[in-house]
């Protein structure tokens, strides 16, 4: 069936927003993760991952899920499966913050673009699905726009691929384990939360950790921290449920387009030409994907 307006889903215009809006979020993160710079990066996302498991916990109880919860935990192939999920996205959470700190949020945009594209490669890789021409150029377009980064960098860019690799795989994961959204980042934040707990104690106990400071602004930022975590990814769940694929394809790309503008005209980071190549290369990449469709046909057509 085509995914045309004559079958889109009930309420998809509030799907679009609540999608929207948390995509939108995500893009504005840096700003609120760089009102923060003067905490480790490290100890940010030990933070993080305690007030998200607090706050989430509270949520799960407010919803009246905590039952479900349980039955996930005593599932050893569920529970299994978030644990490695919840590692990867603690290892994403890592690698974006470590990249607001030392001012390179340009690669970690570029990681996000990317992201689309490797959930193609492990739909190939993983699911056996079969890659068409232009999926297959997308693909080497973006292996060249990271080749160009890291020229560029002098370096390997491993900002723009972990986060590319370690979201790529967590969505891949979590589209596989058939848990609700907000249930699943419970118990991926709860499983760590004794860690996280005792991190956090142990420095208030010794004195040398951010909380409690004696700066409120901090203090309030990194309690809130939880909710701003947890509150767009339930905004995300609503909305897909109630949008295409093909819409919610094309939201996506919000997040990476504002950090990238926050990153360039906030937070004064540099633009280069070989960061506009790389990007170029992504972005025609994309859109060659996005428009697969309609080029077939018109090939099709060509040939008949």
């Amino acid at each position: 069936m085509s995914d045309t307006a004559d079958n889109a889903p009930p309420n998809e215009a509030a799907g679009i927003l609540l999608a929207g809006a948390a995509y939108a979020i995500w893009g504005v993160f840096p700003l609120y993760w760089w009102l923060l710079a003067a905490v480790p990066p490290i100890e940010l996302v030990i933070h993080r991952m305690l007030w998200c498991a607090i706050f989430a916990a509270g949520v799960t109880a407010a919803r009246r899920r905590l039952r479900i919860v349980g039955n996930i935990v005593r599932s050893k192939r569920l529970i299994s499966s978030l644990a490695l999920s919840g590692t990867l996205i603690a290892v994403n959470w890592t690698i974006y913050i470590w990249s607001i700190a030392t001012h390179q949020l340009v690669e970690a945009s570029l990681g996000y673009y990317i992201t689309p594209l490797l959930s193609i490669a492990l739909g190939v890789a993983m699911l056996g699905e079969k890659l068409s021409r232009f999926r297959l150029i997308a693909l080497v377009l973006a292996a060249i726009a990271v080749g160009v980064l890291a020229v560029r960098l002098g370096h390997f860019p491993w900002i723009a691929l972990g986060l590319a690799l370690s979201f790529g795989f967590y969505g891949y994961m979590r589209k596989h384990i058939p848990v609700d959204a907000l249930d699943g980042l419970t118990i991926e934040t709860g499983m760590l939360f004794p860690v996280t707990l005792a991190a956090v104690s142990f420095w208030a106990w010794r004195g040398t950790g951010a909380f409690p400071s004696a700066h409120f602004s901090i203090n309030a930022l990194l309690l809130f921290a939880g909710p701003v975590t947890a509150v767009p990814l339930a905004m995300f769940a609503a909305g897909a449920r109630r949008v295409r694929m093909t819409t919610l394809g094309f939201l996506q790309y919000l997040s990476p387009t504002i950090a990238l503008m926050v990153a360039t005209l906030i937070l004064q980071e540099k633009f280069t030409a070989a960061d506009a190549a790389a990007f170029g290369c992504v972005w025609v990449a994309l859109i060659l994907v996005g428009l697969e469709g309609q080029l077939m046909r018109s090939l099709a057509r060509q040939e008949s």
